[in-house]
């Protein structure tokens, strides 16, 4: 399919996987129009099938336009379209850790992001004041409060949806206060998750930070006390548009375990036994999953998207040859992730 220039998608400042795109092709220097509010609409542009934020207006196989959400395969597919400056390494291995620390960083680590939001009363003060502003920056000032309250009300009520409640608050707090250390150590040893040019779980990453560490009063305090570098680096990750990207900057797959293997411990912790949960208890016909993460009770609702992903990392695996896959099972030995791998003897 041929390129489409510039590229056109809607957002907000306050949706990650809006930052996680926009970061993404100032990186890869792909040309983009960024829409806010009813423009999309003024434009005459098409709707989602499923309104979610970025929303991308990209030509399908007949050449006609259709609005496309999804960030992981929207990479996937510019990753495709566009040659240069690729943000997926070439090395199958490492290929495959991307795409697992990616998938953490939007399904796990956006539960700590939405849980600060809207469970502590200053950041639901905060949320709720801003957001609506950045779609209705003209509105009258009494809209814009009653606006507040229906913002906040809506979002508190589906809290529950990511799995932040009384139970799970514990958890996920300490995983994003683990988390914070992990990626503190990790760019004191290379910049970037995977050497010294950003990959999608960089920006996958940093998207979520530029939440959680930029806007949250809660979590925000939190990382500037425990972590002020990766404070700094998520500024940075904003627009890498003028970052090198030199073909020999990809970490070695034979460092990867000691640069990274911190991060998988983290994710085989929380976000392992969490994907293995949900998929079971949506085979057991339930629409409540229960377990134990980080030996601590979890609770929430069953999630189809995220028993997809559960596939989706299993269909990359199966992507490596033999060889690959032996040094794949390697560095996630031990680290808890191996587990979420279908049909593994371990």
């Amino acid at each position: 399919m041929a390129k489409f220039d510039p590229v056109r998608l809607k957002g907000v400042p306050g949706s990650p996987y809006t930052r996680k795109m926009l970061a993404y092709l100032r990186f890869r220097h792909i040309p983009y129009e960024f829409l806010i509010g009813d423009q999309s609409a003024e434009l005459g542009l098409p709707e989602a099938k499923v309104s979610l934020l970025p929303t991308f207006y990209l030509p399908n196989d007949r050449g006609e336009l259709e609005a496309v959400v999804d960030s992981t395969p929207l990479i996937r597919r510019f990753e495709s379209e566009y040659a240069e400056r690729s943000a997926v390494p070439p090395n199958p291995v490492l290929n495959f850790l991307n795409y697992l620390i990616e998938d953490y960083a939007d399904e796990w680590l956006t539960k700590a992001m939405f849980h600060y939001r809207w469970y502590y009363e200053a950041d639901i003060d905060m949320a709720a004041t801003v957001l609506p502003h950045w779609s209705n920056i003209q509105a009258p000032a009494k809209d814009l409060l009653n606006l507040k309250s229906y913002v906040a009300d809506r979002q508190i009520s589906r809290l529950y949806v990511v799995g932040s409640n009384d139970t799970t608050a514990p958890v996920i707090e300490a995983s994003y206060k683990r988390f914070l250390k992990i990626m503190d150590a990790v760019i004191e040893q290379q910049k970037f998750v995977l050497g010294s040019r950003p990959s999608s779980a960089d920006f996958a990453l940093y998207a979520q930070l530029t939440q959680l560490a930029k806007f949250d009063p809660t979590p925000a305090a939190e990382c500037l006390q425990t972590a002020p570098r990766v404070f700094a680096w998520t500024d940075l990750v904003d627009d890498l548009s003028g970052q090198p990207a030199a073909d020999d900057d990809w970490t070695s797959v034979e460092d990867i375990a000691v640069v990274l293997g911190d991060l998988l411990r983290e994710i085989g912790r929380t976000y392992a036994p969490a994907l293995l949960a949900n998929a079971q208890a949506i085979q057991g016909g339930r629409e409540q999953m229960e377990t134990t993460i980080d030996g601590k009770p979890w609770m929430q609702p069953t999630f189809p998207y995220q028993a997809k992903c559960l596939q989706w990392i299993n269909a990359e695996y199966q992507k490596l040859n033999s060889p690959e896959q032996a040094q794949t099972d390697e560095i996630l030995a031990g680290t808890g992730c191996e587990t979420i791998i279908f049909g593994a003897s371990r």
